[in-house]
């Protein structure tokens, strides 16, 4: 019997073993099969357009180091293509979309992040938002590290604060349309449009994904929030630097002296900037005349120097100046132009290092060209640019969302002044 068993087991491995090969040289002839029809299909699309190349003379002359050239060598092969395209391409053609995707594509060229090409239309767009007002749901936004559109915060009385969108909410869909990998802008014209009208909204959050339907209002933009603390501390938030800002900042400095305000803390915090004028029209009353304020620099190296014009209005103020990491641009020239010269003290975290300013040029049609066109530094002539300001003291702003930490260090630097 034990010998009739071993047997058994001997024929059952051997059965087994016989599947195993089996299944292999199956798994191998599909893997096999799948493989050869990939190199055929490859092979026969590498075909199709080799003899649409040959049939058509399409080539593509490489780029040129001289510009000028360039420009001949680039007409040269968008005519080459537009051949092509006249003579198989089945769908309608818009020769103005044509027209502005080709310039943007150029000035994409240049791999600047803040360097763009604007239609007409995304420059009243852009000019409304700088003014603080638009047609949208109320939310400022910005990209994290990862290359996502982020909310930084819906603004209070909006309607996206009124369906409950927050901050960190990661947009991912805009009208079920996926927004992964877009730049805020092209996010931001999505999200707009008539006002009455609603967007769907789909954000990342804490891993679970939310829908929102937000009705589109007409937006207005109040730049700056206020208010008295204890101990004579007076608060003020600037929340970007659009058009109009520093006057805001004014009356709302002047109000809270008028409380007894006698210390000031000014939170930058998620301020991405704005314009460069309102943040030196606001370093102007805190600094002494004739100060240094910032330096820039141009395309040929060539150094400037602003410095303050006004005898100061806000004196004898101890100050700190609240950052964190989405603090850019306007927000740092106002941090390194106070902080270089003595006048505030930074809490928070190091700021997000966009130290470059952009000049806009119009064009007959309307259109614009948003370039970058210097590079500017502290007064004591510190890098900005992409390596931010970093604070006296930093402090993470912490889990509980009803304690702000960063807040409540500003305050203790105050009063232990």
């Amino acid at each position: 019997m034990e010998e009739f068993e071993n047997n058994t087991n001997k024929d059952e491995e051997i059965e087994l073993e016989f599947q195993k090969k089996t299944k292999k040289m199956k798994k191998n002839f599909i893997l096999t099969t799948i493989l050869i029809a990939l190199i055929v299909a490859v092979f026969s699309s590498e075909f199709t357009l080799y003899y649409y190349n040959k049939a058509n003379n399409l080539e593509k002359t490489e780029a040129s180091e001289n510009a000028d050239k360039n420009i001949d060598i680039i007409a040269e092969n968008l005519k080459s293509f537009r051949t092509v395209i006249d003579q198989y391409y089945i769908g309608e053609i818009d020769e103005q979309k044509i027209l502005d995707e080709t310039i943007k594509g150029y000035v994409n060229g240049l791999d600047d992040e803040y360097s763009e090409y604007m239609t007409k239309e995304e420059w009243e767009e852009f000019q409304a938002d700088a003014l603080g007002n638009y047609v949208g749901i109320g939310i400022y936004m910005t990209i994290d590290e990862n290359g996502n559109v982020v909310i930084l915060s819906p603004i209070e009385g909006t309607p996206a604060a009124d369906v409950g969108l927050k901050e960190g909410d990661v947009i991912v869909n805009v009208n079920d349309e996926s927004v992964l990998g877009f730049s805020s802008d092209e996010v931001s014209s999505k999200i707009k449009g008539e006002e009455g009208t609603k967007v769907k909204i789909t954000v990342l959050r804490n891993n679970e994904y939310l829908d929102f339907e937000v009705e589109r209002k007409a937006i207005k933009v109040y730049h700056v929030e206020s208010e008295m603390l204890d101990n004579k501390i007076g608060y003020i938030s600037l929340l970007t630097f659009d058009e109009g800002c520093s006057e805001e900042f004014k009356n709302a400095y002047e109000k809270l002296a008028s409380e007894g305000a006698e210390k000031l803390i000014i939170d930058l915090r998620s301020n991405t900037g704005g314009l460069v004028d309102e943040a030196l029209n606001i370093a102007d009353m805190i600094l002494p005349k004739g100060a240094k304020m910032l330096i820039t620099t141009d395309s040929e190296g060539n150094k400037t120097t602003d410095v303050s014009e006004n005898d100061p209005i806000i004196i004898n103020k101890d100050i700190v100046l609240l950052v964190n990491e989405y603090s850019a641009s306007a927000s740092e020239l106002l941090v390194g132009a106070l902080k270089d010269n003595g006048k505030a003290i930074v809490v928070g975290k190091n700021t997000y290092g966009k130290g470059v300013i952009q000049s806009v040029f119009m064009l007959n049609d309307g259109s614009a060209l948003k370039l970058t066109v210097n590079e500017y530094f502290t007064p004591n002539e510190t890098k900005i640019n992409k390596v931010g300001i970093k604070p006296d003291y930093e402090v993470d702003l912490g889990e509980d969302p009803n304690v702000d930490t960063q807040l409540n260090k500003a305050i203790e630097v105050l009063n232990t002044k």
